[in-house]
């Protein structure tokens, strides 16, 4: 169990830029092709935007096509948390941080192997922490 990280609106807003407040914090999404990691091919771990928790290595992203960072697999099922989303008329599942609860995205059962996971992630709502590979 990861350590929870509670804070207001108030405070994220100091931490955030608007947009970044608005996707992660308020469950929003960015233009596809908009975000800054969704064709970046360095390596490294993408990290929570608002509490740093590490989420995703550059070891299982790929290019979906769909415009957002995609990934067939997490870091570690204890840092994620997943959320039946209604929204929009349809049912998907929302991929949260499990230690803030910020907003990532959604993922979805149309990716590649091993997983046949596609986590569909806003740029938005994370970090990039490059490695020396």
């Amino acid at each position: 169990m990861v350590n929870k990280i509670e804070k207001s609106d108030d405070e994220w807003r100091q931490e955030l830029s608007d947009e970044e407040f608005r996707i992660a914090r308020k469950k929003g999404t960015e233009r596809a092709f908009t975000g800054a990691f969704w064709n970046k091919h360095d390596d490294g771990s993408y990290t929570c935007r608002c509490c740093n928790t590490e989420l995703f290595s550059s070891d299982t992203k790929y290019d979906s096509g769909s415009g957002w960072p995609s990934f067939y697999d997490v870091v570690s099922s204890k840092n994620v948390r997943l959320h039946e989303d209604n929204s929009l008329g349809m049912t998907r599942t929302e991929v949260l941080c499990a230690r803030c609860d910020a907003h990532l995205g959604h993922v979805f059962d149309d990716g590649p192997r091993p997983t046949g996971l596609r986590y569909c992630i806003n740029s938005a709502s994370l970090s990039f922490v490059q490695t020396g590979k």
